[in-house]
């Protein structure tokens, strides 16, 4: 069983920064996941923002790169997602999401198996 639990959603101003958290409950080494964070916007579908895989490689939206950092500490079996230079665009709820397969991350909702219950970001222009 895979638990997925999301913190860090806030409103915040634009131009403003997050950091959000993911902490897993796994049944297998954290390390064996791929993880990755999906946003969901009103009326939009959801749409992958950043992964990382078994590797340590990163992927990221093109809409986010060089203003949202993926990390993820092992030890703590936690996924991060810092945020830099907020845009009211990236009003959504965001969520974790993990894999238990190798591979480069793919940023398709069809890829991840688990999946946290979100967290609102909410960015004020």
């Amino acid at each position: 069983q895979v638990q997925l639990v999301e913190s860090g959603g806030r409103s915040v101003q634009a131009g403003g920064s997050l950091r959000l958290s993911c902490v897993a409950s796994v049944d297998y080494p954290y390390r064996y996941y791929t993880v990755a964070w999906f946003r969901q916007a009103p009326g939009k579908e959801r749409e992958g923002v950043a992964g990382i895989d078994t590797d340590g490689i990163t992927k990221y939206a093109d809409s986010v790169k060089g203003r949202f950092t993926i990390s993820q500490d092992n030890a703590k079996n936690t996924l991060y997602l810092q945020m830099n230079s907020l845009k009211s665009e990236d009003t959504a709820i965001y969520y974790c999401a993990a894999a238990r397969r190798l591979g480069r991350v793919q940023l398709s909702t069809s890829w991840f198996r688990y999946w946290g219950q979100g967290t609102q970001v909410t960015v004020a222009s």
